[in-house]
């Protein structure tokens, strides 16, 4: 099953800030502090997701918790992939649990359908604004502009690549092929920093890792704030409640 709509349209936020967030695989609590030191406001803010709230990390379920906040905003990532391919029968929970998913593997069938069926109403894709402050989120790689990717009508092959590409920043493709293509968000492949190429900048900091750190950003100033989760962790991050 795809997600319900492939793309989904957000007007310009002209009363707040957006911020997006790079894979949490399940580090919530280190949102919790990132969200806190930003002075995140969730009557004006708003947060996008790159995707992958899942897997690897301490507190995967908690972290899907966010697909209820209105001032959050998900795309489908590769891991909410094989979540759903798992409880659809059309992959082995081992499978899974070669990724990171042994949190989920082993619930309930009633629990991880639900689940999965939260996860497969999300885009792939999610525009933000117009004209020169718009910006994209999606998970991992676009090569075309931005009127190839309004039109929300994708090709097996690009579908595979908005989820699970790499050639772009492992630099295997030419980032003239984003020719015409909005600022783009995106994560799947760790980088030990921020980084921008072609089109995308890529924010997937490797928040599961001892070392790695969770990245917000602010698409409009180019701002960045990250933290690792033994940061988090020495300030009580978990106690404090999301917005």
């Amino acid at each position: 099953m795809t997600a319900t709509a492939p793309l989904c349209h957000h007007p310009a936020n002209t009363v707040g800030r957006d911020f997006v967030v790079g894979d949490l695989h399940g580090c919530v609590d280190v949102l919790r502090a990132l969200l806190h030191d930003t002075r995140f406001d969730p009557a004006r803010d708003r947060l996008f997701s790159v995707g992958d709230l899942v897997d690897r990390g301490p507190a995967s379920e908690t972290t899907l918790d966010l697909l209820d906040r209105p001032w959050c905003h998900v795309v489908r990532g590769n891991h909410e992939e094989v979540m759903s391919l798992v409880a659809r029968g059309k992959l082995s929970p081992d499978a899974w649990r070669g990724i990171g998913g042994d949190w989920g593997a082993d619930l309930p069938p009633e629990r991880l359908h639900a689940h999965a069926a939260r996860v497969d109403a999300l885009p792939l894709v999610r525009v933000i604004g117009d004209g020169p402050g718009r910006f994209n989120v999606l998970h991992a790689e676009f090569f075309g502009s931005d009127a190839d990717l309004d039109t929300g009508s994708y090709a097996h092959d690009v579908r595979e690549r908005l989820i699970w590409g790499r050639d772009l920043v492992q630099g295997l493709a030419d980032p003239a092929r984003q020719a015409g293509l909005s600022l783009t968000c995106t994560g799947h492949t760790p980088v030990r920093a921020p980084q921008r190429i072609g089109a995308q900048w890529f924010i997937d900091t490797g928040a599961f890792a001892p070392a790695g750190r969770l990245t917000l950003a602010e698409p409009r100033t180019g701002r960045t704030w990250s933290m690792t989760q033994a940061e988090a962790r020495e300030r009580h991050a978990g106690d404090w409640p999301l917005p």
